[in-house]
Order: C-alpha cells, then structure tokens, then sequence
C-alpha cells in the first residue's frame, strides 16, 4: 500500500493509496466518478466473462435461467394431476402429493454436491451432467408401475435442478455490482416463473395425455435444453493470473467505456471477445481448474456451514423461505386438494387458473422490485459522491425495497384462508387473486433478499445461493407435509393466520436486525476472520 499518497479512494478490500501517476489521469474524470474496485479483476483478461459484450452475456443467462426454470417445472408440473395418480395407485390425493415433496426436499440438499464440484471443475460440467440426470429420471417417473417406484425416481430426478443455487454464482461471475439487481431479478423471476407454469403444463398435458406424459413432457425439455446447452454454454469460472489492483471508473452509476489502473493511471481498453475464446470456454472441464484450491471431502460441508451464520445471509435466507413456503411451495402441493374438494375443478381448470395467477403475479413483481434494487443503490451511491464519501453505497441500502412484499404476502395469506373458509359463499377468484397477489409480493422479497446477501459476500455467492436453496426447499417441504390435514383439522383461516404472522412478523424480525446492525456486523466477522488468517 502506497503512503505517501495524496488522495486514497475507498476499495472494497480497504484503503489503497493512489501513486503520483494517477496524476496524469483527467482530473475531471475523478472528480466526477466514484472509483470501486472491480467484482473480478485483470478486467483487461479477454477470458474475464466480466469482460464479454453484453450480448454474451445476456444468452448465457437466459440459459442459466431456463436450466433453473426447468427444475421447477419438473419439481411442480405433476401437482394438477395429483387426483389422477392417486386413483391409479389407489391412494388419496394427500398421499400422492408426497413425491412431490420428497422432490422438493432433495431439491435443496443436492447442491451440496453439486456445488463444491462447480467451484473446482466449472459451471458447464455441472450443468451438463445434471441436465443428463434430469432427462434420464424424468422418463423414468414416466415408465414406472409402483407408488414406491415412483418415489425412489422422483428421488434421483430431485438431485437434478442445480440451477437454483448454481445460476446465481453465474450471474455473479458476468455482472458487476451496478448491474448485478437486474439480471439477478431476471434469474429469480425466470427460475420462479418455471414453478408458475408448471400447472399450466401439467393441466393441458395431464387432462388430454394422463399424467405419465406430463413426466415424458419434461424430458423432452431436459433434452433441448442439454443440446443447447452443450454448444452455446461457455464456462464461466475464471480465475485471474496474478491480478493487479484495477478499478472502474462509474459516473452516475453507468459504467464507462473504458477502465483506469489504480496503481499506474493506464487507461485500458475493453477485451476483445473472439471466436477462439468463444470455442475454448466450450471445454467440458475449465481451464482455470487447476488454478481453483484441491477439492476434499471436506469441501463439500465446510463453506455452505460456515456462511449459514453469517447473519446477513441467514437472516434474509430464512425470511425469504419461509414467505416462499406459505406464499409458493404451500399452494403448489395443496391447491389440487383444496380446488377439487372446495370448486370441483378438473386438472385442466386448476393448472391453468392458478398457474396464470401465479406467472401474472410473478412477472409483475419482478418488474418492480428489479429496477427499484439497482435504483435505490445506484441513488444512494450518487449521494454519497455528492457528499464528497469515497467508497461504494453498502448493501443494506437494497434492502429498503422488500417493504411492498413484506405488507403484500400477509394480506395475500389472509384472503387466502379467508376465502376458503367461506367458498360455499366466495367466488373461486377471490383465492385465486390472494395467489397472485401473494406471488406479486414474494417476487419482491425474492429479488431484494438474494441481491443483497450476494452482494455482501459475492466471492461466494455459489455458497449463499446455496443456503436460501436448502433453506427454501427444506422450510416448505416442512409445511406441505401437514398442511392439509392441518388446515381441515383447525380450518383454513386460523391456519393461514398462523402462516402469515410467522412469515410476516416473527421471520421479518431478522431483516430489520440486518438492516439496522448488517454492516457492523459482517465488519466484524471480517476482522475475526483476518486475524484467525494472520
């Protein structure tokens, strides 16, 4: 670190003094930009995906967001035509829909694998074998004759979707800070709205096919999806060589064209991205592998255990899955029950209508809380440049935006149990509103809550995605396994009462002690950890 500096700008590792070059930079390009430091460096490395043109990374995401969507329209898209397998294997419908919990549950324990394999052999590895699995143990649910069958495949095709952690350390791996809310909401809306259309599908393909087909359907999917996927996904892990200390230059929170040295003051011009580099990273191991530190047995515990007590990635972690449970996961295992005895409605009529509410509200949702993450921290970082402070906004400032899904997702859960307490005197709309609306606001808190926990720890951000995976899968198949029986046994309404006080007041309780102590908090867990280091 350079002393005898003049001027020292604000990094996101500390201080760095600015050497007596950066006096031949134009002075009015500092004096009107905030310097941080880069989410990856040697930005000038054409094998950085920071570094590819937008459009690259646009088509890498979409993927990476369809891989993810996937995994929820292969968890979900049976759940319409629950009536349907449990009078072929004569069991009540409650019954049948614990193959969809049991999926749900391995959903959130197999990235404990997956990841750790991720890290050291690359992203592209992982999606492939997994996409394979997925397609293989798809058809398998298709062609079984046994109840017990059906839950060992749906077992194994549980361990298929890595996605839903995975695809967040790739949108961490291409976008940087200022942009990260935006494709991250993207991520979200896309990997929730599989789960949402799910019913559709499983209502057209389940009324006019029968139920095995639904199953064969999305193998069918797995298939394109893996094709695509083995000629269009490039590797996205990347390890710098050596990297010296770079810094982007941001004005107004727009990223410039070019990126300055905070050492030497070089101006640096933006990596070219060519076909070569396009057909290497299509390898079906990394390059950078043998850079990334030996994988052990250990590895696959130790930095999902570590960073589960980090309060700023357990606390939003918990919140979010628990209003994913009551406001998603809830709804998809039970909504076949419920509608059938309550409405009468066929598989048609129940995937179409409450998937449609579910993917209207989900969108709408993502259209607010996307742009309003990336704007609040794009404002507060203008005010801090207004101020005259060094140094980037701090990522409690995103937090802010979860308010309308924390009012949103409550009041859903009320009509909802309202309505179906009274449906002898409701219309079917009313619990289907309470759906979207609930979807509405848990988009919402889905994008507020994974943007900030990465942006607090995006060095491992595989590790974070991890956590609200396991948390999320595991809190909701927790209820769904009960919540039928329960609600028939107290009633809907008290049950969903219940619901929302637990999710809307007892589990917010811990965003607003992360939004008030979030950043002396993980200062200090930084400094316990640099002298357990030293």
């Amino acid at each position: 670190m350079l002393r005898d500096s003049k001027r020292s700008s604000e990094h996101d590792e500390g201080d760095i003094g600015t050497s007596p070059a950066v006096a031949d930079v134009d002075e009015a390009q500092i004096q009107n930009a905030t310097v941080h430091q880069p989410d990856t460096m040697s930005s000038e490395d054409p094998n950085n995906p920071m570094r590819w043109p937008l459009w690259v990374k646009v088509v890498i995401l979409i993927q990476c967001s369809l891989l993810a969507a996937i995994g929820g329209l292969n968890t979900a898209s049976i759940n319409p035509a629950l009536v349907q397998l449990g009078k072929e294997f004569g069991i009540s419908t409650v019954h049948a829909s614990y193959q969809t919990t049991v999926c749900i549950a391995l959903n959130g324990v197999a990235p404990w694998l997956w990841i750790p394999l991720a890290k050291k052999y690359g992203r592209r590895p992982v999606y492939l074998c997994t996409t394979l699995l997925g397609f293989g143990t798809a058809l398998a649910c298709a062609y079984t004759h046994t109840y017990a069958h059906l839950i060992v495949a749906r077992v194994f095709n549980g361990f298929f979707p890595v996605a839903f952690a995975l695809g967040a350390t790739t949108v961490t791996d291409l976008f940087p800070n200022h942009q990260r809310g935006r494709a991250m909401g993207f991520f979200t809306i896309t990997m929730s709205t599989g789960s949402h259309v799910a019913p559709i599908v499983g209502g057209l393909v389940g009324q006019y096919l029968g139920w095995r087909w639904i199953f064969k359907f999305v193998s069918i999917v797995d298939a394109f999806l893996f094709i695509t996927s083995l000629f269009c996904l490039p590797e996205t892990l990347y390890v710098p060589p050596n990297p010296p200390l770079r810094s982007r230059i941001y004005d107004s929170g727009v990223e410039q064209k070019q990126t300055v040295d905070a050492m030497t003051g070089s101006s640096l011009k933006r990596a070219q991205f060519t076909k070569e580099i396009y057909f290497k990273r299509l390898g079906f191991l990394s390059a950078d592998r043998h850079k990334t530190p030996p994988l052990s047995p250990i590895a696959f515990l130790v930095g999902t255990f570590k960073i589960i007590w980090y309060p700023s990635v357990i606390l939003p972690a918990l919140y979010y899955s628990t209003q994913y449970g009551f406001a998603s996961i809830l709804p998809a295992v039970t909504v076949a029950a419920i509608f059938t005895a309550a409405y009468k409605w066929s598989t048609l009529t129940i995937g179409l209508t409450y998937g449609a509410a579910l993917t209207i509200g989900g969108i709408l949702g993502e259209f607010f809380a996307g742009w309003v993450v990336d704007l609040l921290l794009i404002r507060a970082q203008n005010r801090r440049q207004i101020s005259g402070k060094a140094g980037k906004a701090e990522p409690e400032v995103r937090l802010w935006a979860i308010w309308p899904g924390e009012f949103l997702v409550p009041a859903a859960l009320l009509i909802y149990g309202f309505a179906l307490t009274n449906h002898a005197h409701v219309s079917w709309f009313a619990p289907i509103f309470a759906i979207g609306l609930g979807c509405f606001g848990l988009q919402i808190i889905t994008t507020t809550c994974y943007t900030y926990s990465i942006d607090c720890y995006r060095d491992r951000a595989g590790e974070v995605a991890q956590v609200f995976n396991f948390t999320r899968q595991i809190i909701g198949m927790t209820f769904a396994f009960y919540s039928v029986n329960l609600g028939e046994e107290i009633g809907w309404w008290a049950l969903f009462l219940m619901y929302s006080l637990l999710g809307g007041v007892a589990a917010f309780i811990g965003v607003l002690l992360v939004m008030w102590k979030g950043r002396e908090w993980r200062s200090k867990i930084q400094a316990w950890e640099e002298t357990r280091t030293i």
